[in-house]
């Protein structure tokens, strides 16, 4: 991976040793002392940094494998800033507001599970966040659930598979962001190539919960209602705001570079802003930096919903890419990556077993940690050695992560996710767990286009 060896040949079992103790240690202080994973990176890079200074390395060579791999994927680091503008710039020109305007007039009654299926995963689209999808249409849903008399966990599982089809497919979403810049590839190459398990995956979730699920009988949908009247009321509804989001397509299908792609979006967004309101440049400067803020009484609906995106907002997500990709490198420098790769090379011979190995280790690291960035950035470092000696296109291993990595994550009940979406819809995970379709479907599909070939491409 690295233009040097290792400075350690560590024998296979001292590999094994370390790193089955940090494993450990990250997960107990990860779901024990529910530390943020911010804190269990750094202090895994203190326990392993003093474990090379015990082995006799200097701190100033281990500080350079951490340098070394980061700096091959800083692309990450400005990506996510421009991640974050473009969230601002497509709430505040109505862009978010106006679909989501349009994705509350598509609930259907007679097809309640169904309709939370899809809005939800249409507006986890176009926010890029599960958690905040979870958080404020999720609920709104659990609400309607129980006005319709609906099965809460039915309903749950529906939101749950919407929300992270959303979180998956979105170029806003950091975990989307995360696994393409961990391999080296172009986000919407990486987009474009999860939509062959993804597309599968949403079509079947949409079957099971439109015809499989038993059908709810309402009348009721005042709060729907409200979520339309307040985007109404905000004013950021406009049907040509949707300009930006078909520009962003358009582009993407072009392959256009993702961060020129993203910086037209803005310019357009910012375009139609000024269209129909005229916010002064420090309130622009604000919102940029900050996040959009929408102001004004009775919108207690739909705040949280618009009121997000900014240079703030993708901090969280950039330290921990950056801590993420230090320890990586620290694995590789100590020699403890390449042992185990070594360990069971002769078992990975083709990209089934690839497939396989990788797909373990995601689900492994959300078990065991319960994290999904650490699900994604381990298992990503860990592999791509191993996909450029068996001659694969890193967009496989990339798609593989999300689809072992951040979709399982909110199956485990003591995961961050998990935990998050139980408290918030008030329903556990183990009673949504069977009807979050979306979300093993995919981990079964990666596995069986793994196995076959199909959709696999070579470099």
């Amino acid at each position: 991976m690295f233009a040097f060896k290792p400075l350690i040949d560590m024998p296979r079992k001292e590999a094994a040793a370390v790193a089955a103790v940090l494993v450990a240690a990250m997960g107990y202080s990860i779901i024990s002392l529910s530390w943020l994973p911010h804190m269990t990176i750094i202090a895994a890079i203190t326990a392993l940094v003093a474990y090379g200074l015990a082995r006799g390395l200097k701190y100033d060579d281990m500080q350079r494998g951490m340098i070394a791999a980061l700096s091959q994927s800083m692309g990450a680091v400005y990506l996510f800033f421009f991640i974050g503008l473009m969230v601002s710039a497509l709430m505040m020109s109505g862009s978010i507001p106006t679909l989501m305007y349009y994705g509350f007039g598509l609930i259907s009654p007679q097809y309640f599970y169904l309709s939370a299926f899809v809005l939800s995963s249409l507006i986890g689209i176009s926010i890029g966040s599960s958690l905040t999808t979870c958080a404020t249409v999720g609920v709104a849903f659990i609400g309607m659930g129980e006005a319709f008399h609906a099965d809460l966990a039915m309903t749950a599982g529906a939101v749950v598979s919407g929300a992270f089809f959303g979180d998956k497919m979105s170029p806003l979403s950091d975990t989307t962001g995360i696994a393409a810049s961990i391999v080296g590839i172009d986000l919407f190459e990486h987009i474009k190539n999860m939509a062959y398990t993804t597309v599968p995956a949403w079509l079947l979730t949409a079957l099971a919960t439109g015809w499989l699920l038993p059908a709810v009988a309402a009348e009721n949908l005042n709060s729907t209602a409200i979520f339309r009247q307040q985007l109404e009321a905000s004013g950021l509804v406009h049907a040509y705001s949707l300009i930006p989001f078909a520009l962003l397509v358009v582009l993407a299908v072009r392959r256009v570079n993702a961060i020129v792609a993203m910086l037209a979006t803005i310019l357009a967004a910012l375009a139609l802003t000024y269209l129909h309101s005229s916010p002064d440049l420090a309130k622009l400067g604000s919102w940029f930096y900050g996040g959009f803020k929408l102001e004004g009484d009775g919108f207690d609906r739909i705040a949280r919903l618009v009121s997000r995106g900014g240079l703030e907002s993708m901090f969280f997500t950039q330290t921990i890419v950056i801590l993420g990709l230090s320890l990586g490198g620290l694995l590789f420098t100590l020699g403890i990556i390449p042992s185990l790769l070594e360990g069971i090379r002769r078992f990975l011979t083709g990209a089934g077993r690839a497939t396989a190995s990788v797909a373990a280790t995601s689900v492994g690291v959300n078990v065991l940690i319960g994290e999904q960035y650490l699900s994604i950035l381990l298992a990503g470092e860990t592999f791509k050695p191993v996909y450029d000696k068996l001659g694969l296109h890193p967009r496989n291993l990339s798609r593989t992560l999300e689809d072992a990595g951040t979709v399982i994550n909110p199956l485990v009940p003591w995961s961050v996710c998990g935990v998050f979406i139980a408290q918030a819809l008030s329903v556990p995970v183990l009673d949504y767990l069977p009807y979050a379709f979306f979300c093993y479907l995919s981990l079964a599909l990666t596995l069986l286009f793994g196995w076959t070939g199909l959709t696999l491409s070579k470099k």
